[in-house]
């Protein structure tokens, strides 16, 4: 799964039984994940091996009838059999088997646990049975099991069907053991309307006109998988496939958008051929489908079901009327991404979700070493330093928690779907394959997948693999950086010259935003150290509080060269001062590094605050595009921390306005021949930072392009539409804001549909920010769009946003799917700088108990900023006097 970086709802709402002792499950491929060990919330008696599902949507009345039989496995007698399920009626049950049949089943629902038990007039013999189950279920709104999704067209409205079951709600489906660890294989009937396509993991096998606008679609046998990854899709869509790496790849759109998927498909071939390299296993199924569909989630972009790969349109396609490189990347990288989940997910599963992030980690780290390897142009490796700074700012808080951690219960996986899981799993597996070499890393990710193909694992499993490949101590190491949480710290003192080389020790800490006086944990930290004036880097491992390093070469030393380790670098001041005056020097990875480290330690209080200004006065203003776009981003959060303080405010903006009209000029509004992926991506944040700051010029000239564009097709390219509009609908006035909205309901467009109409919660104007906040509680905006109007008004009104849907609460939550539910709310408050908004927010767990976990991310969010702005902002604001004069 793809999960939205910028949202907060990262929650799943899952409801489940405690956890049941019972008989073995069928052994797993792996000592590390047997049925003994692995979690389970279900009695162990009875197992499933093959599902044969068959259904019938009623789409207009969001319904569906089903039937399933089930082939079980009994491993003792038992008159009792417990499925998961929720939100299912059902009309019968019998089963049948070897030996004596125990006929029709009672079945009692406890929708508390999400379960179905079927209870037998004598106990189901030990062996092989079908056990047959008619049911019916709900058709969602929500991209949580099985959904609608409505678009408009030329011709009218139009629904198309999807699901969504990652992580418990398959069983919303269809009845089924739904936990990663019980593997089965699947085969799917549909019947749905004739001249409609359906799709499924499989290739269809069978279609059957039933008369009367119907026909029965059979698909192909699923290979053994986890019930999360089973998909189906219906609707009025277009497919275009290549043949590459041994199978039919294809997109699939609603009609109409198939040239929009085109890069997607260009890209996804040989992003297949790797990998079937890389990991030394072929792609086992014979196709591989990527599928777009309109709206959106507050909680992930894509889903990795194996063989049928959905997306949001916003994440598969590119509209030349649209879209920016920065979008063309993300294409890219999200296909990547989930493809490599055809390895690391489903041919090889974690047994429980306590190890999610051996699929999520691995995909994200995947798709920035993919992306090296085709685009090499677009320097990804310094995306992976926005990445590990994301995952740093959750890691260094209070509210944090290790990437693997024991989960009893369904409940507990919601800590599980965030930038812990993902960006620090992807920077921990990036330092890990450094410290082992890529060579040997690969060697021993192909000896896992061989060892557990179609099995199930835990953590460990892979590092065994990886340590016994590379001879060095992985597992040591990977554990302390997953298995406990928190941010190594290496401070570096010394520097003098002995010998030819600078003599340093490295002293290990914890880096913290939030608890000064905490303990400092204690990690096994591989450490690279390379002298400014070149060389090769000194690798060492820092296992105690103080290691000493000797460096070759006199002069300052980068530590952390190349930024493969996962900590904070803190130098002393003399040693900071010789990185500050080299800093144009430095390659630019290890510029965004320094940069990043300073950053974060400065507004913790670590060192002067203004150490990172500095160092954005230092770049030159031909540094590298992704070393201005951290600039800009700097300048920007800056800027944040001003809110509610005017005379202050405007004082930084002069400067900020000074240190980036030059890069304006170098940028320009237009792009230029043959310039860089970076580049272009970094025209549109200097003038989206510049239209926050107030740019006169900025400003002005967004609005005559916006105006221009109605009459004048290149008044407004394609890569820098969402920019300006973002502009124009920030600074509107009433009647802009009702141009815009008329524009948004007559657009059939449905990339910039969604796109128009969240942004009519960017607005500054509070009381446009109400309009807003009403509209997206009607059905003008489409049932997906409504929750990312309330975000986006959340940007520049948190506490509007968030009183608005606390007072809205149910009606709110109808409105965001399942997974996001529980993080929503509670991701409107954390962007506040207001200390009333920690008592709202308690009142929201006073209210909502449930929601606890994500008000204390929240409120350790706003305390934070209210940290930052009381003990970091007057020395900022000196250094602003001083620099503006």
């Amino acid at each position: 799964m793809r999960r939205l970086l910028s949202s907060a709802a990262v929650a799943a709402l899952l409801l489940a039984a405690t956890s049941v002792p019972g008989a073995a499950l069928a052994a797993s491929q792996t000592p590390g994940a047997t049925a003994q060990t692995v979690t389970t919330q279900l009695p162990r008696a009875v197992v499933p091996t093959h599902y044969d599902v068959a259904f019938t949507p009623d789409v207009a009345n969001l319904t569906f009838a089903g039937s399933v039989q089930i082939t079980v496995d009994v491993l003792e007698p038992t008159r009792t059999i417990v499925l998961q399920a929720h939100e299912l009626t059902f009309a019968k049950a019998h089963i049948k088997g070897s030996g004596k049949g125990a006929g029709a089943a009672t079945i009692a629902v406890d929708d508390k646990a999400q379960t179905a038990s079927f209870t037998f007039a004598k106990p189901v013999a030990k062996g092989r049975h079908v056990l047959s189950i008619d049911y019916a279920g709900k058709i969602n709104t929500q991209a949580t099991g099985l959904f609608a999704l409505d678009y408009e067209t030329d011709a009218g409205k139009k629904r198309a069907l999807y699901t969504q079951f990652q992580a418990p709600d398959a069983r919303r489906f269809v009845p089924s053991w739904d936990e990663p660890f019980y593997k089965a294989t699947f085969k799917l009937t549909a019947t749905v309307p004739t001249g409609q396509m359906a799709i499924s993991n499989m290739p269809a096998q069978k279609t059957v006109d039933l008369g009367g606008g119907k026909s029965r679609v059979t698909f192909a046998t699923s290979p053994k998988m986890s019930t999360y990854l089973l998909f189906f899709g219906l609707g009025e869509f277009e497919r275009a496939t290549i043949n590459a790496a041994g199978a039919e790849i294809g997109v699939v759109t609603k009609k109409g958008d198939l040239a929009k998927a085109q890069f997607a498909l260009k890209s996804a071939g040989p992003i297949l051929e790797w990998y079937n390299d890389y990991f030394g296993v072929d792609y086992p199924l014979p196709k591989l489908d990527h599928i777009a569909a309109p709206g959106q989630s507050q909680f992930f972009a894509a889903m990795e079901n194996w063989g049928a790969i959905f997306y949001f349109e916003y994440a598969l396609l590119l509209d030349p009327a649209l879209s920016t490189q920065e979008d063309r990347e993300g294409v890219y990288t999200t296909v990547a991404h989930e493809t490599a989940h055809q390895w690391f997910g489903n041919l090889v599963t974690m047994a429980w979700w306590d190890d999610l992030w051996l699929n999520e980690g691995f995909a994200t780290w995947l798709e920035g070493r993919t992306t090296e390897k085709f685009f090499p142009e677009w320097n990804s490796a310094l995306n992976a330093i926005a990445g590990r700074e994301y995952a740093m700012g959750l890691d260094a808080l209070a509210t944090t928690h290790p990437v693997v951690q024991p989960m009893k219960t369904v409940e507990e996986a919601s800590e599980a779907f965030d930038g812990i899981t993902y960006q620090k799993g992807q920077a921990v597996i990036g330092m890990l394959e450094a410290y082992a070499g890529p060579d040997a890393w690969r060697d021993g990710v192909r000896s896992y997948i061989k060892a557990n193909t179609y099995g199930s694992t835990v953590t460990d499993d892979l590092w065994g693999a990886v340590e016994t490949a590379a001879g060095k101590p992985i597992k040591a190491i990977a554990r302390d950086f997953t298995r406990q949480p928190g941010v190594p710290l290496i401070t570096v003192s010394g520097g003098g010259c002995v010998d030819g080389a600078s003599r340093l020790t490295l002293t290990q800490g914890e880096f913290t935003k939030d608890r000064p006086g905490k303990n400092a944990l204690r990690w096994s930290v591989p450490v690279a150290a390379r002298a400014v004036s070149g060389g090769a880097p000194v690798q060492t491992l820092v296992e105690s509080r103080s290691a000493g390093v000797a460096v070759p070469g006199c002069g300052p030393v980068i530590v952390n060269a190349g930024q493969a380790g996962y900590f904070r670098t803190l130098y002393t001041p003399d040693l900071f001062k010789g990185l500050a005056a080299n800093f144009a020097s430095l390659p630019p990875i290890d510029q965004l590094g320094l940069l990043s480290d300073v950053y974060a330690l400065g507004l913790a209080g670590l060192q002067p605050a203004t150490d990172a200004l500095d160092l954005t006065i230092a770049a030159p203003i031909a540094a590298d595009p992704k070393i201005w776009g951290r600039i800009v981003a700097i300048y920007g959060g800056v800027d944040s921390y001003y809110e509610g303080m005017p005379t202050e405010q405007a004082a930084f903006r002069k400067v900020a306005l000074a240190r980036l009209s030059p890069l304006m000029d170098r940028v320009g509004w237009a792009a230029k021949p043959g310039e860089s992926g970076p580049e272009a991506t970094l025209r549109g944040d200097v003038i989206a930072v510049l239209g926050r700051l107030g740019d006169p010029a900025v400003a002005a000239e967004a609005k005559r392009r916006y105006a221009a564009d109605k009459t004048d097709p290149a008044a407004v390219p394609g890569p820098l539409r969402k920019t300006i509009l973002g502009i124009v609908a920030a600074q509107a006035d009433a009647a802009g804001w009702d141009a815009m909205r008329a524009q948004a309901k007559a657009e059939t467009n449905a990339l910039l549909r969604t796109e128009l109409y969240t942004l009519l919660g960017a607005a500054r104007d509070p009381v446009l920010a109400k309009r807003a906040l009403d509209l997206a509680m009607t059905d003008e905006p489409g049932a997906t769009t409504s929750p990312s109007i309330i975000s986006r008004v959340a940007g520049a009104h948190p506490n509007l946003a968030f009183d608005f849907a606390v007072a809205n609460k149910a009606a709110v939550e109808a409105k965001v799917d399942a997974s996001g539910r529980s993080g929503y709310l509670a991701s409107l408050g954390g962007r506040s700088a207001d200390p009333a908004m920690l008592t709202r927010l308690d009142a929201l767990t006073a209210s909502d108990p449930s929601l606890a976990r994500e008000v204390e991310k929240a409120k350790a969010a706003v305390s934070y900023r209210l940290s930052v702005r009381a003990s970091q902002l007057p020395a900022i604001t000196a250094w602003v006097k001083k620099i503006g004069g």
